[in-house]
């Protein structure tokens, strides 16, 4: 046996003993661990309401709300991600659907959630006995470990879009789940919750009550968020440096007791394009959903183009290079896992300055 083959035969051995210890090298698997940039399994995809809503509708017919699947909610799953009900590695996007008079059961978990609604009225949710009204534009908190339960008063269905933090939970192993009551806490309907008449006025927060690392404010409303991104453009064009780039305005839902994100893992937004606006390509760690909430636009995920109107959700993977172009005036909510790199340190932006030079 010559030295090469004796050298070859005890690494045999030694790789053989390694997975008999359940051992692997690092020499073997760096590649994969550490990349040059991120390689995320997840995909860009857009999912159409076009053909979401229908199928909720139908699954309305033919699914209970009851017990056991507790609710009629319907998972985005990423072609990347195949298997699993993960619009990206740590967000969870779905389509509940509440038929007429129906109500959806109390529970709690340790999941963060919010609903946002695309159309409609008719529904309130209870958190921890709050009735929270919710319609069209509004942004609805369910912070963890919040009892939460939805019922439809009028006789009409309603469709939301729900977002959660399962897939990072699950990957933590810090899942907890509960039932609550089977019957409503209260079927009480008022136009205005407790937590908006505690804390929704514009920059005034009562002194007697203690920072909450969650949003003590459950629901953020289409009248103020539609204020707030017309007031922006009008300054702009007034000379003033109100806006993310020309045209293009956003605003980011706050924790009115931190002035940090309104969730604790999730960041949420929402931003209008003027027709004609095109953004500049950038990218950034950590994936994001969007919706369309009304209007048309063409989104370039990577080397993929999508033509995205009134529903549509899109995935954008982690440092997928992004960037939106409106082909009229076109309104979108954001949601992301920013918080969590955030709070790790693993932030990372990068993004076409206008002469083609990447900014970082």
């Amino acid at each position: 046996m010559t030295t090469v083959d004796h050298d070859q035969t005890a690494l045999d051995e030694l790789y053989r003993d390694f997975s008999a210890a359940n051992l692997i090298p690092l020499w073997t698997t760096r590649a994969d661990l550490m990349p040059l940039s991120p390689q995320p399994a997840a995909v860009p995809y857009v999912w159409r309401w076009s053909e979401l809503y229908p199928l909720a509708r139908r699954s309305g017919d033919l699914v209970p709300v009851g017990r056991g699947g507790e609710r009629r909610a319907i998972a985005l799953s990423n072609p990347g991600l195949p298997g699993t009900p993960y619009a990206t590695p740590t967000l969870w996007a779905a389509i509940q659907y509440l038929g007429p008079r129906e109500t959806a059961p109390s529970h709690h978990h340790t999941q963060t959630a919010f609903r946002f609604v695309i159309d409609g009225e008719g529904v309130w949710t209870n958190v921890e006995g709050d009735p929270v009204a919710m319609r069209r534009g509004d942004l609805l908190l369910t912070p963890s470990w919040a009892f939460h339960e939805h019922q439809n008063t009028s006789d009409q269905p309603m469709a939301w879009i729900d977002g959660l933090d399962i897939p990072l939970v699950q990957q933590l192993d810090a899942g907890f789940f509960e039932f609550g009551p089977d019957k409503p806490g209260t079927t009480e309907t008022p136009d205005r919750s407790r937590n908006e008449r505690l804390w929704g006025h514009p920059g005034l927060r009562p002194i007697g009550v203690a920072d909450q690392p969650s949003s003590p404010l459950m629901a953020y409303r289409w009248a103020h968020t539609d204020a707030a991104l017309t007031a922006q453009l009008e300054l702009a064009d007034e000379g003033h440096p109100t806006t993310l780039e020309p045209g293009h305005a956003g605003v980011r839902y706050s924790n009115p007791t931190t002035g940090g994100d309104a969730l604790v893992t999730m960041r949420t937004e929402f931003h209008r394009l003027r027709a004609g606006v095109r953004t500049a390509p950038r990218r950034i760690v950590g994936s994001a959903v969007w919706q369309v909430f009304d209007g048309e636009a063409a989104v370039t995920l990577g080397d993929n183009r999508f033509t995205v109107k009134k529903g549509d959700l899109f995935a954008v993977p982690s440092w997928c290079e992004f960037s939106l172009e409106a082909s009229t005036q076109v309104d979108l909510f954001r949601f992301s896992d920013e918080p969590v790199y955030d709070a790790l340190g693993f932030t990372r932006l990068a993004q076409q300055a206008v002469e083609g030079r990447e900014a970082r």
